[in-house]
């Protein structure tokens, strides 16, 4: 009896499943956020996007603090103010008024860890209630400095392009 296939068999499902679970392990999870992760970017495939000159550009919004907007932003998103509060989602609203509802959108915020983050939910259900399906999420874990402006993408600050 010839045990060697049996055992590449084992040896294949056993990577099989090693990498399955990796994948699950690296992918964001915000189910306290209340976003499905089919409506999550990664900061690298943003960047990515924003630098492609044949890459159809997202509409990118920023949903958090006007101090971190000035102190450094994603070239070309726009400031609509912390979607904590109903002046913010009120300008969010207005700013998404009459846009096709295949609009592509990126929304993100970085004040904070996720866990934390109050601008996300709010913003996300606006865009729901109003009907977008292509609105993504900037998944940043901890902060925009650290996951995007340390990381060398694309970033624009008052008086400086980079």
């Amino acid at each position: 009896m010839n045990k060697r296939p049996c055992s590449r068999r084992w040896t294949e499902a056993a990577v099989l499943v090693l990498s399955i679970t990796a994948s699950a392990a690296a992918a964001p999870s915000a189910p306290d956020v209340g976003v499905d992760q089919a409506h999550l970017i990664r900061p690298a495939e943003l960047a990515l996007i924003l630098r492609s000159p044949e890459a159809r550009k997202p509409l990118v919004l920023q949903i958090g603090f006007r101090i971190l907007y000035e102190q450094a932003h994603i070239p070309g998103s726009e400031y609509v103010g912390s979607a904590s509060d109903a002046a913010g989602l009120s300008r969010l609203r207005a700013r998404l008024q009459g846009l096709p509802k295949d609009a592509a959108i990126v929304l993100y915020c970085g004040c904070c860890p996720w866990s934390r983050r109050p601008n996300v939910r709010p913003a996300y259900a606006a865009l729901e209630a109003m009907g977008f399906q292509n609105a993504k999420i900037l998944w940043i874990s901890d902060n925009f400095g650290a996951e995007w402006v340390d990381k060398g993408y694309p970033v624009d600050r008052p008086g400086t392009t980079r």
